[in-house]
């Protein structure tokens, strides 16, 4: 057996791929013993200690190409930030683009070896509708703003954006996904883009109206063809699109569901029992409802949520002083009006992070007799009673300690999620027979083997208590005794306010073992690190392009390893509005010493296989 990890040369056969083996070395401990599966991260990445509204997952990706993966984290309305990886210690974020950004994809879409980063930008609620942003990223870390191409992209209220091979020429084609505007607008906001091999994206077809939220999106592959298909979902039922290699598509959800499933947050997909087709993993949950409160009776801390119009809260026992913490609110309706002259709350720092304010009552006395600005007012009633009530478009947030016995609110139960495995060209829901069908509000989930068995495990941002600590679910799969809930994972954010939001799971420092970065909307970023041993080995295949130049995209690896196989496919996750290129494919192995082959298939049909003679060549067994 190999201890620690070794990389393959290029001179062996696996000359577009290399592999890490190892085992993770420590104690022989059961998974049973979790009491530090995860750490969070602090020592190897200093993120923003500041609560911010956020936009989907993080984009994972080796922006230049040293063998480790950057991020790319989004703060809604504020900046993308930049952390390059030193060898398993991020440096300081730094801005890529400022202002109202959405989805993110990452490619070598034009094949000059440079990282090209395409940013969708929001349109300012359609008032400023604009085209995405593309960036290039050298080896040497220069960040250049590219051209625009020669026709360039839509100016949408963009959302979502995902490079992918759609017509399996080896070049990367692009789905731009926009909001819908009014509903006579003359074209649908979303579209199918081709790479004419020359540089440029050329608009293809237009995609399917979505309604609302609707963009979000899953690249897969649901029936096997080698062509690349797509799910849509976010808004109403989610629906099943047929790619026709062409870089066109076709409705064929009544083929593939029994049922409609609405309430959908996030798609992943999964092979949770190994037999070589991808399942899916649906986390489902309902929004946060206008006027929805919580409270910690232990702690006595209170919190709202409110948006699209006027609103009051019941009135607060509070005493002297009104403690508000993590209060956010969109700009231009962020303001905050104090007693009965309200006046103006002057913010000494800026307004797009979550604001901590202390108000005494002599400062804050009485009730304005109108409240016709848009925004929040405060004001203190008499008998340690303070009262809280504004106007506003857009959602509205925040925290109140010392509340001792608020109105009750009656809250939605929430959904299970749902786990549809493919069998025979149709969706079968396996949730109940899996163990998995726990009534929640989810958000996000990040598939991964986080206990190196050689099963994939489901780690499950919670939408979560705002009023409390945040504390996430982790399901390891047992094969055929379902999936067992992990009690003291160490997964947990502190943060009051925020909701869960998005997740991925990676090898920032490459030891071997899935870590995890996720964020809280209103909240923060965090990076936990997997802290589990159990001495079970693993494989990580480093997927490059393939013999003819195509991207690694889209490729499916397989590994077979004591007569046992595992697929994964590069670039897949959760995200429903961003495309990662992690091209580091990790494998949990357990106790198996063998490995038998490792094949790659790239969406163009080559395929390469690397056999146990020559995995030999290296490692000695």
């Amino acid at each position: 057996m190999l201890y620690g990890k070794k990389r393959i040369s290029g001179v062996m056969l696996l000359a577009y791929g290399f592999m890490t083996l190892g085992c993770t070395q420590a104690n022989d401990n059961s998974a049973a013993d979790k009491s530090a599966f995860f750490v969070e991260a602090t020592d190897d990445i200093k993120l923003e200690d500041a609560n911010r509204r956020k936009w989907g997952n993080a984009v994972i990706a080796d922006l230049d190409n040293d063998g480790y993966q950057d991020l790319l984290l989004t703060d809604h309305g504020f900046s993308i930030k930049l952390y390059w990886n030193n060898k398993g210690k991020y440096g300081k974020g730094i801005d890529l683009l400022v202002g109202d950004t959405h989805g993110i994809s990452v490619s070598d879409f034009n094949k000059d070896g440079v990282t090209d980063v395409l940013v969708s930008r929001g349109g300012g609620s359609g008032a400023n509708a604009r085209n995405s942003k593309l960036f290039h990223i050298t080896n040497q870390r220069k960040v250049i703003e590219a051209k625009e191409f020669d026709v360039p992209l839509k100016f949408i209220r963009g959302r979502t954006s995902k490079f992918y091979d759609g017509d399996n020429d080896g070049d990367l084609d692009l789905l731009l996904l926009g909001f819908p505007g009014n509903k006579g607008e003359s074209e649908v906001p979303s579209f199918s883009y081709e790479n004419d091999g020359k540089g440029q994206q050329v608009l293809s077809s237009y995609l399917p109206k979505t309604m609302r939220d609707g963009q979000k999106l899953l690249v897969t592959d649901f029936n096997q063809d080698n062509i690349s298909d797509f799910v849509l979902y976010g808004d109403g039922r989610i629906t099943f699109h047929q790619g026709e290699g062409d870089l066109t598509f076709t409705d064929v959800t009544d083929s593939w569901l029994t049922k409609n499933i609405e309430d959908v947050t996030s798609i992943s997909e999964i092979d949770y029992d190994n037999d070589g087709d991808f399942d899916l993993f649906l986390t489902t949950g309902k929004e946060l409802k206008i006027g929805e409160t919580f409270h910690d009776t232990q702690n006595n801390i209170f919190t709202f949520f409110t948006k699209r119009g006027p609103f009051k809260l019941n009135d607060l026992v509070l005493g002297d002083i009104l403690e508000l913490e993590n209060y956010q609110s969109m700009w231009p309706m962020q303001d905050i009006y104090i007693g009965e002259s309200s006046y103006k709350y002057e913010h000494p720092g800026e307004y797009h992070q979550g604001q901590n304010i202390r108000f005494v009552n002599s400062n804050a006395l009485g009730w304005p007799d109108k409240h016709d600005k848009k925004g929040l007012y405060i004001g203190y009633i008499g008998n340690d009673t303070w009262r809280i009530a504004g106007n506003t478009r857009s959602p509205i947030t925040g925290v109140i300690h010392g509340v001792k016995n608020p109105p009750a609110f009656v809250h939605d139960k929430g959904l299970a999620n749902i786990l549809l495995e493919n069998v025979d060209g149709k969706f079968t829901d396996v949730t109940s027979k899996l163990g998995l069908d726990q009534l929640s509000h989810s958000n996000a989930a990040a598939v991964g083997d986080y206990d190196n068995n050689g099963l994939q495990d489901l780690f499950i941002v919670e939408r979560g208590n705002p009023s409390k600590q945040n504390i996430q679910t982790l399901w390891l799969n047992q094969g055929i005794n379902g999936f067992e809930k992990v009690s003291g994972h160490g997964v947990v954010s502190s943060e009051l306010g925020g909701v869960g939001l998005g997740a991925e799971t990676f090898d920032y420092n490459q030891d071997g073992k899935l870590d995890l970065v996720f964020a809280n909307e209103r909240g923060k970023w965090h990076l936990f690190k997997n802290n589990l041993n159990n001495n079970a080995n693993y494989i990580e295949v480093d997927v490059k392009n393939s013999p003819e130049g195509a991207s690694p995209i889209g490729a499916v690896v397989k590994v077979t390893a004591c007569k046992k196989s595992q697929v994964r496919r590069v670039g897949s996750s959760s995200a429903p509005y961003s495309q990662s290129r992690d091209t580091m494919i990790h494998f949990g192995l357990g106790n198996c010493q063998r490995i038998d082959s490792v094949k790659i298939q790239w969406p163009t049909g080559e395929e390469q296989l690397t056999d146990k003679a020559k995995i030999n060549q290296v490692y000695r067994f």
